[in-house]
């Protein structure tokens, strides 16, 4: 799965990296060490055929939700079902989006033991294939867009931590999973595991377990293990 992720890019390398409208005005995007669910996340999406910048809900809550709680147990869609779960299929047909992200946590270890991992490629920001959802207040009547990261099996590197990674699109991959003409097939195609060599994992410190805890210090790796090793994973591939 994907519960905890970074954000760093500043608004003009989200403007490059996916090609904003020109006409689109300039959003807060602050640096976030420590993306949590529920919280408000940038996503990339098409409104009016130009890719555009929406800050939303991370943990999509379905049109026809009761209320926002739902959203909590929708952080993540799981690449095998989303075309056809009810909760994901409409927003998979009609509602692509892009997540931007620099990196995401992962945890391993026994309960009360387990050691966080900082994941990232080696090259640079990744972008998570995801879905956003549009969902009024029945109440009220307020509207709350959100979204939700769309996870596949594991790829060599993650396995050794966990059996879930985020799907983790190829800019070339940007259009099509953005356009509403992408035939179902390739859509599903996209939703594959990255390549694990283009990937790193470091341990990082446990304090990432706290939401409160949002600072640079997080995804800083530590130091050489110890004599016994007890980090239970290689840091690169």
């Amino acid at each position: 799965m994907c519960g905890r992720y970074t954000q760093l890019m500043s608004w003009r390398e989200l403007v490059e990296l996916y090609r904003l409208t020109d006409d689109q005005p300039a959003i807060n995007v602050p640096a976030h060490y420590n993306v949590a669910p529920s919280q408000q996340v940038p996503i990339v999406r098409l409104e009016d055929g130009k890719q555009h910048l929406a800050m939303v809900r991370w943990g999509l809550v379905p049109f026809w939700a009761k209320d926002l709680n739902i959203g909590y147990k929708m952080i993540n869609a799981r690449a095998e079902t989303v075309a056809e779960k009810p909760s994901f299929r409409a927003a998979f047909r009609k509602r692509r989006c892009l997540v931007p992200a620099s990196g995401f946590y992962e945890w391993k270890g026994p309960a009360g033991e387990k050691q966080p991992y900082y994941i990232t490629l080696s090259d640079g920001p990744m972008t998570f294939a995801g879905l956003w959802e549009s969902w009024k207040n029945p109440e009220s009547g307020e509207t709350v867009e959100s979204c939700t990261i769309i996870v596949t099996r594991a790829n060599e590197l993650c396995a050794r931590i966990h059996d879930r990674m985020p799907v983790i699109l190829a800019p070339n991959d940007f259009d099509p999973w953005l356009y509403s003409n992408t035939e179902p097939e390739q859509l599903k195609a996209l939703l594959e595991p990255y390549p694990a060599k283009a990937m790193t994992a470091s341990p990082v410190s446990k304090s990432v377990g706290n939401v409160r805890n949002d600072e640079p210090a997080l995804i800083e790796p530590l130091g050489p293990e110890p004599a016994g090793g007890p980090w239970p994973l290689e840091t690169h591939t």
